[in-house]
């Protein structure tokens, strides 16, 4: 028989490919090229990607806030590691990177994780996130010559971090009040730190930008932000 967590992983796992494929074919990649996983985990994702490419993983570097996702994907592929803080200026110089790959990690850069349970306002949370999307936005923009920005639309019908209906667009009360029984009792769990984005909102957020819509059974399910490099 066939779970609902199994049933999900795979149109998730469909999902990341499609998009891999968009990515592979949106940019020149050679040997030298700059490659910077921004939000990378253990570089995993980026292997995949890139396997088949010409990159080389000397010139691929993965940036996370976890340290032991870090150590775990610089030893299994030979990529640099760079540790990240919470927030704050990216640790790098302008324009480092020829392309600058950020797949589902935007959404959740809303500000400190310590209180997301506790945040209750609707209006407090969104006005925080914002400032913290935007001004990552801005350093995506200034240390990559491309980028390719993926973030699960806030107008799909199933929310990607709770696989649960509608939870993109409730109010912050509603969501944070669903999410503690999900916890409990559903087959995904999570955190309530992601503001997700539509279309307009990721053109405004990276302008330079041409933002390809990825669809699921007719509904814009993700939205990537892509400029060539």
């Amino acid at each position: 028989m066939i779970t609902i967590g199994r049933i999900f992983s795979r149109i998730s796992g469909e999902s990341r490919r499609l998009r891999g494929s968009i990515f592979r074919n949106s940019f020149r990649i050679e040997p030298d090229t700059r490659i910077l996983d921004l939000g990378s985990e253990d570089g995993s994702a980026v292997a995949a990607i890139l396997e088949g490419t010409r990159a080389s993983p000397e010139n691929v570097w993965i940036a996370d806030i976890d340290r032991s996702m870090l150590s775990s994907g610089r030893r299994r592929y030979g990529f640099h590691a760079v540790q990240l803080a919470e927030l704050g200026q990216l640790p790098f110089e302008d324009k480092s990177f020829d392309i600058v790959y950020c797949s589902s990690v935007i959404e959740h850069v809303t500000g400190s994780k310590s209180d997301v349970w506790n945040l209750v306002s609707s209006r407090e949370f969104n006005c925080r996130a914002a400032r913290a999307q935007s001004a990552f936005a801005r350093e995506i923009s200034r240390i990559g010559i491309g980028y390719f920005v993926q973030t699960p639309n806030r107008w799909f019908p199933v929310e990607s971090h709770t696989w649960l209906p509608l939870m993109g667009v409730v109010p912050r009360p509603v969501l944070i009040s669903a999410m503690r029984v999900a916890n409990r009792t559903w087959v995904k769990k999570s955190i309530p730190d992601f503001r997700l984005l539509n279309v307009s909102e990721m053109q405004k957020l990276f302008p330079d930008a041409r933002i390809k819509v990825e669809k699921k059974f007719g509904f814009a399910k993700s939205l990537m932000a892509i400029k060539p490099n």
